[in-house]
């Protein structure tokens, strides 16, 4: 049988279509916020699910169960419908004009159990699964997003989208896609209503910015050592959480969460295994879910933008010579500079310096997406055999996972230099032993890897 790593197939796909809303919707023009059309959310989103033939959906093609769907939803989210324009400054808007979102529908003979045990990315022909089609991928008056539905074989199914940042970030997304299960399921109405409300994260008039906002410092470097990239996925299990919990001392050992702790781990791994020089700045950007950071949380509904990306900054010798402990407190820090005052501070500051690029040189990013719920959707089929991210990026991601022994644990998600990968891989190892390397074992690590 083929695994993942090997699996070539191909994809029949029949022409595709743009779906618009079930019923006449409202044609008007419709703000970002400031938050939405920053530089750095200016591209293309891609997610899949995998699911199961499910005996009692006999009869049903899921095809056309979510081509309806979708058609119902967008009533309700009828911006999903529009086309992004630009204003006076390059300010984005919807113009909900309904000309629709883009769906493929698709056959291939390969089942779900040909992906591998457990499904984690990264996928095998995932240009197969999520079709780009020619001219669909601009930020600017093209779909906001486009759907593929792929039949397998075994009677299960394949949902892949890709989807434009600027519209909103993975709890938003999920909420769409969540309401589209609902409207397969036979809902007439989402169980959570849609809110626009994007004033509530405009910047301030005037501007003012009263935090410091790391992520867009100028920092000189590059991202990756030069080299051969290469993405790999690691489950983390009770097991694995819990040897790395122990290395915790006490003031920490049950105040620190699973995303703190793995993130921590990854990111010291990371920059011993780049060999970084000890006096060099790196960085670790966290994804924050602002919502429940405002007071009042910003409205249950709301599907736009409305996360930050907190920055911890040290040397790589602290952070490499020191406990695991020490980068967990960075990651705490970063963090907690997230509130109601940061993300006012943060879309004046896009407005005051026209939206500046993320700084990503010498800097680990890092995304939790297990409670954007992806995995969560059900369309009739029962929920995913996985939901998540489609391929590995520059971001680490952690993702909700089952292994092949059927343990509910997270997948973390990383993209490495091809000669960096062995020294990660021997330095994790010893982690989740509940050791740490030597500097004389790691030097003769580092010799080895060279020769």
């Amino acid at each position: 049988m083929a695994t993942s790593s090997s699996l070539v197939f191909k994809v029949h796909r029949r022409e595709p279509e743009l779906i618009i809303p079930a019923k006449s919707t409202p044609h008007e023009c419709k703000l970002l916020s400031d938050i939405d059309d920053q530089e750095g959310f200016r591209f293309q989103i891609p997610v899949i699910q995998f699911y199961q033939y499910n005996p009692s959906m006999q009869g049903k093609d899921p095809v056309r169960v979510i081509r309806e769907a979708l058609a119902q939803a967008l009533v309700f989210y009828y911006p999903f419908a529009g086309r992004l324009r630009e204003g006076p400054q390059r300010k984005l808007m919807v113009d909900c004009n309904g000309e629709g979102l883009m769906f493929i529908e698709a056959d291939t003979d390969v089942t779900l159990e040909q992906f591998g045990d457990p499904l984690q990315p990264p996928f095998p022909c995932l240009e197969e699964l999520l079709y780009d089609v020619p001219g669909s991928a601009g930020v600017l008056d093209c779909p906001l997003i486009l759907i593929q539905v792929t039949r397998l074989r075994c009677g299960g199914f394949i949902f892949a989208l890709r989807h434009n940042h600027t519209m909103s970030d993975a709890s938003g997304l999920t909420q769409f896609i969540s309401a589209v299960g609902e409207m397969a399921r036979g809902w007439l109405t989402p169980s959570i209503l849609p809110v626009w409300e994007r004033h509530l994260l405009f910047a301030r008039d005037p501007p003012r910015i009263t935090c410091k906002h790391h992520q867009y410092d100028e920092v000189e470097g590059t991202i990756f050592p030069d080299g051969e990239l290469v993405s790999r996925s690691f489950f983390f299990g009770s097991t694995e959480v819990s040897v790395l919990r122990k290395l915790m001392p006490q003031h920490l050992h049950d105040k620190c969460s699973t995303f703190e702790l793995l993130t921590a781990c990854i990111w010291r791994c990371r920059t011993i295994a780049f060999q970084t020089n000890p006096e060099e700045e790196v960085r670790i950007i966290c994804v924050v879910n602002a919502r429940s950071k405002f007071n009042p949380p910003l409205p249950l509904g709301y599907y736009g933008n409305a996360i930050a990306h907190a920055v911890a900054v040290t040397q790589a010798g602290k952070l490499c010579q020191n406990p695991l402990e020490y980068s967990v407190e960075l990651v705490k820090q970063a963090k907690n500079v997230v509130t109601e005052e940061y993300m006012k501070s943060l879309a004046d500051l896009l407005v005051i310096k026209d939206r500046p690029q993320l700084s990503l040189a010498r800097t680990y990013l890092v995304s939790d997406v297990r409670r954007a719920w992806f995995g969560d959707v059900d369309f009739g089929w029962g929920k995913a055999m996985y939901g998540g991210p489609a391929k590995l990026v520059i971001a680490s991601c952690l993702i909700p996972c089952k292994n092949n022994k059927g343990e509910t644990g997270v997948v973390m998600t990383i993209t490495l230099p091809a000669q960096s990968t062995e020294i990660f891989e021997k330095e994790l190892d010893h982690m989740l032993k509940g050791k740490t390397i030597g500097a004389s074992e790691r030097k003769s690590t580092l010799i080895s890897s060279s020769l």
